[in-house]
């Protein structure tokens, strides 16, 4: 039996700028652009990426972030405009690793490295503001639509016509869409503690859910 692929349709990177939006200055890596050659990926972030706001962005939990190219025609009815390539501020497009499949603590080879599933991306006001639709956000947590971010166990370089391969599924069936499910709508706390078994839960995540069960 082979190994699972699934097809990249782009890598992209970008460094900060600061832009203004709605009448306010911020800083975004939001606007990235695809690569054409290789690209080093370390613990942090591919070589020639970044992120403007190093507290709700960026780090070991969230070096790269993914997005299906699957959704990409949902949103563009939404929008009402054709989306370009990274219009999510994603690092990676893929093609069938959706939401509903993915898993946390799942780990796949790209290129030299070796990635795994920490949790999802939780879309910002930034995205809303890229592409000037205030309910985009909310549009993305609703659907589930969220992307999901990748942390690097092992560095590497990676070519822009890489595969991500399957290596390693995760031991439980904790997917992406079951956390977005538990972090968007109300939910019990047998089901919290479930979502909580996933050792590869990132800890931003685990610590936010672990509050939500004090408080119910």
């Amino acid at each position: 039996m082979g190994q699972t692929r699934y097809d990249i349709e782009g890598i992209q990177v970008g460094l900060p700028i600061t832009t203004y939006a709605n009448g306010k200055e911020i800083k975004t890596a939001i606007n990235k652009k695809r690569i054409h050659e290789p690209v080093y990926l370390s613990k942090l972030h591919f070589e020639g990426d970044g992120q403007g706001d190093l507290v709700h962005h960026g780090g070991y939990d969230k070096a790269i972030c993914v997005f299906p190219y699957d959704h990409y025609a949902y949103f563009e009815e939404f929008l009402g405009v054709s989306l370009q390539e990274a219009a999510f501020g994603e690092n990676l497009t893929v093609h069938q690793l959706v939401e509903t499949e993915v898993r946390i603590g799942d780990v796949f080879q790209l290129g030299e490295a070796l990635v795994e599933v920490s949790q999802p991306r939780q879309p910002c006001v930034k995205l809303s503001l890229k592409h000037g639709n205030m309910k985009l956000v909310k549009e993305v947590q609703q659907t589930g639509y969220t992307g999901f971010y990748l942390r690097v166990l092992k560095e590497g370089m990676v070519s822009p016509d890489e595969s991500l391969v399957l290596v390693e599924k995760a031991p439980h069936s904790i997917t992406v869409h079951e956390v977005n499910e538990v972090k968007y709508r109300p939910a019990d706390p047998k089901r919290l503690k479930a979502v909580l078994e996933a050792d590869a839960l990132a800890d931003v995540v685990r610590t936010s859910l672990e509050k939500r069960i004090e408080h119910i």
